[in-house]
């Protein structure tokens, strides 16, 4: 029998094509779902990586990049409670609510639709747990400021793996124990270096009395490692995991208008991005979604001015001198930067709240 090589070659290729669709389609629906979120990092916090970190930053292994705009429901600049709560619950809110609509009623957030999902979940901080931002995953709170209120919720929470401080909150009454009573292993004293088998499968660690120390005071790789321990936690489920992980002093080094604080934390939030992403390009069916809430300080890497002899004050365009325009929040847009399966849906710009909606469309 004559074989036809042309036609042969012909539907072998037309065979790896199709083949090559059908692999990249596979994971289009992605398994797992982490979230970072660097609590007021915007463009030029993103930026300062670039300049003061010892490497090519993680955030540069993002094939994807887009742009949030972050006013909350109440006023054109939000605060992280009604930016976390866009992102979480895909609802615009206001100011200082957790978990709720404008109309103060409770809106599911991803954390609470991934668990029902089958899905476990997990959070990470470098605040509180208890905190503008990981709270706005699990609770659902008419004021971000009722923090006591916002640790007995997690009780009732979906959550399975969190890591953060805020043990004053969870002090009062007979909080701990009862969250041992629902299945959680409390450690207080320091992370594991490996994710331990817990008898009533959910583990938490709540290593401050209410913020982690600084980056400047010594916290050291804390965050990558809790980041990683959460990864380790709840990888195993044959449904995937849901995870939000938080930088959370970014924005209190803006606050503070201290550069070096705020440099510092960007630098470890990128440690942390970049070891999440070496565990979702081994495990291919992981999206990482990286942005923030809002951006803090209006954070400028500007041109250092030196007095030059008879020439008076020039700015040297090659010495930077970081600088703050508010003690505040900004209007200003922040990055989103997107990795894995469905990435290319980041893209853009959009409302915040299109982040809660990309990651739905996706998964449904």
């Amino acid at each position: 029998m004559k074989v036809n090589f042309i036609s042969l070659a012909f539907a072998l290729v037309v065979l790896a094509t199709c083949s090559s669709f059908i692999n990249k389609d596979e994971y289009q629906k992605p398994k797992n779902i982490i979230i970072m979120i660097g609590d007021g990092m915007g463009l030029s916090q993103m930026s300062a990586a670039y300049y003061y970190g010892d490497k090519e930053p993680n955030f540069s292994r993002f094939p994807i990049v887009g742009l949030s705009r972050t006013s909350s429901s109440s006023d054109k600049i939000t605060d992280s409670a009604a930016g976390a709560t866009a992102i979480s619950a895909g609802k615009k809110t206001y100011n200082g609510a957790i978990g709720l609509d404008e109309d103060k009623k409770c809106v599911e957030t991803l954390l609470e639709y991934f668990s029902k999902e089958g899905k476990s979940t997990g959070l990470v901080a470098t605040s509180s747990i208890t905190h503008a931002t990981p709270a706005s995953f699990f609770a659902h709170e008419k004021s971000r400021n009722s923090a006591s209120s916002i640790a007995k919720q997690m009780l009732e929470s979906p959550v399975d793996f969190f890591a953060g401080g805020g043990l004053k909150y969870f002090q009062k009454g007979s909080l701990i124990q009862d969250l041992e009573e629902k299945g959680f292993t409390i450690n207080t004293t320091e992370l594991d270096k490996k994710a331990p088998k817990t008898e009533g499968g959910r583990l938490g660690y709540i290593l401050a009395d209410d913020g982690m120390p600084k980056m400047i005071e010594g916290r050291g790789e804390y965050l990558k490692n809790a980041s990683e321990l959460a990864i380790d936690f709840l990888k195993d489920d044959e449904d995937g995991f849901f995870v939000m992980i938080e930088g959370s002093q970014i924005d209190w080094g803006g606050h503070a208008n201290n550069s070096k604080y705020l440099i510092t934390e960007v630098v470890d939030f990128d440690q942390a991005v970049g070891a999440v992403l070496d565990f979702a390009r081994k495990d291919g069916k992981t999206l990482v979604i990286v942005t923030a809430d809002h951006e803090t300080g209006g954070f400028t890497l500007a041109a250092e001015e030196k007095k030059v002899p008879f020439q008076g004050t020039k700015r040297d365009y090659n010495s930077i001198a970081p600088t703050f325009s508010t003690g505040g929040h900004s209007a200003a847009m922040v990055p989103v930067l997107a990795y894995g399966p469905g990435a290319e849906k980041f893209a853009g710009i959009y409302e915040n709240t299109e982040i809660h909606a990309k990651i739905l469309e996706l998964v449904k």
